[in-house]
């Protein structure tokens, strides 16, 4: 199976972007600072931007491994 080098989840290797479980693992502890509270609104909105841009990588890596998953499948099939 070919590696696609256009997608940010065909490798978790791709520049200084987290993987999906280090992301994702940041996303919850912003997530549990959001919930907690006790934080400036400045503070609360710097954490959730910053939730915001994890849960889109998150999901890009999902949606690529999805694409990789349907090729792989697709090309058992042929």
């Amino acid at each position: 199976m070919a590696e696609q080098k256009s997608s940010p989840a065909a490798s978790p290797d791709s520049g200084d972007r987290p993987g999906y479980e280090e992301a994702r693992a940041e996303l919850i502890e912003v997530v549990r600072a959001l919930e907690a509270g006790g934080t400036t609104l400045e503070e609360s909105l710097a954490l959730w931007e910053r939730g915001e841009q994890l849960a889109t990588l998150c999901q890009e890596w999902l949606d690529g491994a999805r694409r990789r998953l349907d090729a792989a499948i697709e090309a058992d099939e042929s």
